[in-house]
């Protein structure tokens, strides 16, 4: 498996199931950076670090591939967290006995999230919800949370609040908590199953068009989100990227 480095981010380079399959029942922090969340990482050094300490980001940003692509005449496949959740819905329907943590923006999410889990066979035993509160990107602290983990031990905690923050709240849970554990940042993918997002299918995924249904389906919100990822061109235009054999530690 090879992965590009950009900026000092490892991004994988994914072109085998097989090798999906693998990275799947391996440990650590899962990222997947949205385009508008990249043209960022000049800013805001904090979520920057977290990408970089990241044992797994992948290719979620279909505007960053295709800036690659053209750019600099380097062609990789997007992974989107999106079609990982896919993955991780089979995983989990394949080892139901794996106590799973689900950490959710507000009540409402939160009650979805665990249908869904549970939908897949897991028992309500093996899985625990918890309502986020709303963090300071500066300085992430959730004792809290960290108690509720060592007592659980999950082996999934998956965290679906905004991007930008659940990638340093990931990094900061795998500093502080004791215990192995798959940490995985698919914000509001679980959502496009739930119905609470935009009605993302594979078809729209695989043609990078995830965007513009989001945009069609919230504009206020997406419309100056997706807009602000331009400055993300002028980051992959002035910055070298290069792709090198990885090495899992």
């Amino acid at each position: 498996m090879k992965v590009l480095i950009f900026k000092k981010i490892k991004f994988l380079i994914i072109k085998k199931n097989s090798e999906l399959k693998n990275l799947i029942k391996k440990n650590g922090v899962f990222i997947f950076p949205s385009g508008p969340g990249l043209a960022t990482i000049d800013n805001k050094t904090n979520y920057y670090n977290s990408l970089k300490k990241a044992d797994y980001v992948f290719f979620d940003s279909g505007y960053f591939v295709l800036l690659l692509r053209f750019l600099k005449n380097i062609r990789v496949n997007k992974f989107s967290g999106f079609r990982f959740i896919n993955y991780l819905f089979n995983y989990i329907q394949d080892n139901k006995n794996q106590k799973i943590f689900l950490i959710n923006p507000d009540k409402k999410n939160s009650k979805k999230n665990l249908d869904i889990i549970k939908n897949l066979g897991v028992s309500l035993k093996n899985i625990k919800n918890y309502v986020a509160p709303i963090y300071n990107d500066d300085q992430i602290e959730d004792f809290v949370l960290l108690e509720k983990l060592h007592s659980f031990k999950p082996k999934i905690i998956l965290i679906n609040i905004g991007g930008g923050i659940q990638e340093i709240l990931a990094c900061y849970l795998k500093e502080k908590i004791k215990f192995k554990s798959k940490i995985i940042c698919t914000g509001a993918a679980i959502s496009f199953f739930t119905g609470e997002q935009a009605p993302i299918k594979s078809f729209f995924d695989y043609f990078y068009l995830g965007w513009l249904v989001r945009i069609i389906f919230n504009p206020k919100i997406f419309f100056i989100r997706y807009f602000r990822a331009i400055n993300l061109f002028r980051m992959v235009y002035v910055n070298n990227a290069n792709v090198k054999n990885f090495k899992n530690n």
